[in-house]
Formats: C-alpha cells, structure tokens, sequence
C-alpha cells in the first residue's frame, strides 16, 4: 500500500479511498499537542459563570474532566486516528467575563510513533461542547467560535506554532 493518493492525503489509499496512516516503521519520540476552543456567551452568562452560578454546578472541573476523558477516547471518536496511550492531558478553562469568553486551553502527550494533535484538539471541543451543555439553561445562543492546533511538536516533522488568531 502506499504513502497516499496523488493528493498528498496521507489518509487516502493509491485507490483514493480512506484508510488508517501505516505508522509502524516511524520512530518513537515524545509527541506534544495544545489546541483551544473559545466559547462566546453575554457577558451575564459569562459573568454567573465565573461567580460559581452555572445552573448544572462546577462548570469549570466538569468541563475540564470531560476534555480529559474524550482525549483518552479519540482513538475510537475520529475513524482514522490512531488509539494512543496519553502520558499526559491536561485542560484549563480561562473565563473573562468582561469579554463574554471562555477560553478553553487542552495539551496532550504521549510516546508514539504519531502525534497527539486529534487528541488535544478533542479535548478542547468537547470541553466546549461541556460548557454549552451547562450553560444553556441561561443562554442558547453561545457560540463555539473556534478549536484549533495552538502547538505541536515531536516526530519527523518538529515543531509547529501558530502565530495568532
């Protein structure tokens, strides 16, 4: 089987189809990830959330557990990633009620032969998704504006940053 389609896909089979990336002959390294969430609200809603009075409790340990417990699940959530043994995840919820946002911050490790990216990125979206689901008795109308890699690093490609959003 090769490398992937002619598109440069490493996820596409010579055939075009989808297919789970050969990772066995890649060295081990230590692989890191950081991905954010920001999740937009009224100032009102952001401003009970940060006095303690989200409807459904401690939004902040909750949303920080069910990041944690999805990054351990990517492997069986995004059909083509790799199930990996995380060495370490870890979500932090920063709340500016002035602003109306939730900052959701996630980071994964591991020892692998590829990256933790899906699993960092999974934690953040589904922290996300935490927050909405325990603030939506006050507001429907929060918005998860964005997740996405913040850093990487490990394996044959190094380091990544993004710059600003």
């Amino acid at each position: 089987m090769g490398r992937g389609h002619d598109s440069g896909l490493t996820h596409l089979g010579a055939d075009g189809s989808a297919r789970m990336v050969d990772v066995g002959g890649k060295a081990e390294s230590e692989r890191v990830a950081r991905a954010e969430a920001l999740v937009r609200m009224s100032v009102a809603t952001a401003s009970a959330v940060a006095s303690g009075d989200a409807p459904k409790g401690d939004l902040v340990a909750t949303a920080r557990l069910a990041g944690i417990a999805a990054a351990k699940r990517a492997g069986e959530l995004i059909p083509l990633a790799h199930p990996l043994p995380l060495t370490y995840c870890d979500v932090e919820v920063v709340i500016d009620p002035a602003a109306g946002l939730i900052r959701v911050r996630a980071e994964a490790r591991c020892v692998g032969r590829t990256g933790v990216e899906m699993e960092a990125m999974t934690a953040a979206s589904v922290a996300a998704l935490t927050i909405y689901d325990m603030v939506k008795a006050i507001e429907r109308g929060v918005v998860i504006e964005q997740v996405g890699l913040t850093h990487k690093s490990g394996g044959k490609s190094g380091s990544w940053e993004r710059s600003a959003w």
